[in-house]
């Protein structure tokens, strides 16, 4: 006999239900394919990206070989997931609804939004052109195409978390998160803390202070990019290498976007060692602590934070020194660090009542 899932698929005359077929969970060999697949995918978001940012005078049109790397991974990935739903037919012969693995179904939605935002995309060039700077970030077919991708790319991170292994599976469970927060750089890189040198001028007087303002909001946008992945995975288990590898990620898009500019790189080999910093901490306090001490998450998240911006801080210090007070270049780390243990309470488990 089929074993089926409790979760009842569709519900047709009065009380009777369709249960959903079982079907075999995504293997790790199966997971890593997807993250291969999705690697090729931000691969061509990032030299089409970078293209937009540095040789947009030559771009024409929509056919460039920029975008054909970036669909060529959308294509990889899409048939891909498509082909895992697919042989689990024998299961779910209705696969195209019901075949999906666990942490796929989401994927294969994200697949069908960046076809829409694929196509938008083609009408978007031919008609309007090509975009530059903030209007290629803000462009709506971009944002339909980062959207698509995020839900592509954390298909391997959700069959993790199904799975509550670890080992190669957790790395293929990081890896997949890392993708996905990648993946939205391409869309804040006028919000990106790894983007800005603000900290090394002096603020300005007389009411001139907008570049330092501006400097301060990117640090407090880029915590809720890099914390909230971050959080959500560490509320599971403490995994080493996650911080590190989610800072290490949106820091080599942005850099490579923009060719490696002096003294953001500085700051971004400050930041990720003050991640590795924070990977090594965390799991020392969750061996010590245990996985449910209290406010684990919110520790987690001003540790985090904290280390992260205050190594970001130091590498522009040796680059270029710092030029903002200490009142402001202190406050930034304090500010983030808050920032980042409400992060951490809205991603805790609720307290049960108590008796």
């Amino acid at each position: 006999m089929t074993r089926t899932d409790t979760a009842p698929a569709s519900t047709g005359g009065a009380g009777r239900t369709e249960a959903r077929p079982a079907v075999p969970p995504a293997s790790r060999r199966e997971d890593l394919v997807t993250v291969l697949l999705g690697a090729c995918l931000v691969g061509g978001a990032l030299t089409d990206g970078w293209a937009h940012t540095n040789i947009v005078d030559t771009i024409e049109g929509f056919f460039t070989p920029w975008h054909g790397l970036l669909y060529a991974g959308f294509a990889g990935s899409a048939g891909w997931i498509c082909w895992l739903a697919y042989r689990r037919r024998d299961r779910a012969p209705r696969w195209w609804r019901n075949g999906w693995p666990r942490g796929y179904r989401v994927g294969a939605l994200g697949v069908a939004v960046f076809a829409v935002g694929g196509l938008a995309d083609l009408v978007w060039h031919e008609t309007l052109g090509v975009e530059v700077g903030l209007d290629a970030q803000f462009s709506p077919s971009h944002l339909l195409l980062d959207g698509g991708a995020v839900l592509l790319l954390t298909s391997p991170l959700r069959s993790w978390w199904a799975s509550r292994e670890g080992g190669a599976r957790a790395a293929t469970g990081v890896a997949s998160m890392t993708l996905a927060t990648m993946g939205t750089t391409i869309v804040l890189g006028h919000s990106s803390a790894f983007l800005t040198a603000a900290a090394t001028r002096e603020i300005g007087t007389n009411g001139v202070q907008q570049p330092a303002v501006l400097g301060v909001d990117a640090y407090l946008i880029t915590t809720v990019v890099i914390g909230a992945p971050f959080l959500l995975a560490h509320r599971r288990r403490a995994t080493p290498g996650a911080a590190t590898a989610v800072v290490a990620g949106v820091a080599l898009f942005a850099m490579v976007m923009f060719e490696l500019p002096v003294p953001q790189a500085w700051g971004a080999l400050g930041a990720v060692a003050g991640a590795a910093v924070a990977d090594l901490v965390l799991c020392r306090l969750d061996a010590v602590r245990g996985p449910e001490a209290s406010l684990r998450l919110p520790l987690a998240g001003a540790v985090l934070a904290g280390l992260v911006w205050g190594g970001h801080l130091v590498g522009l210090a040796l680059a270029d020194g710092i030029g903002w007070t200490p009142e402001v270049w202190s406050g930034v780390v304090t500010l983030t660090a808050i920032e980042g243990a409400l992060l951490g309470g809205l991603a805790a488990h609720p307290v049960p009542d108590a008796d």
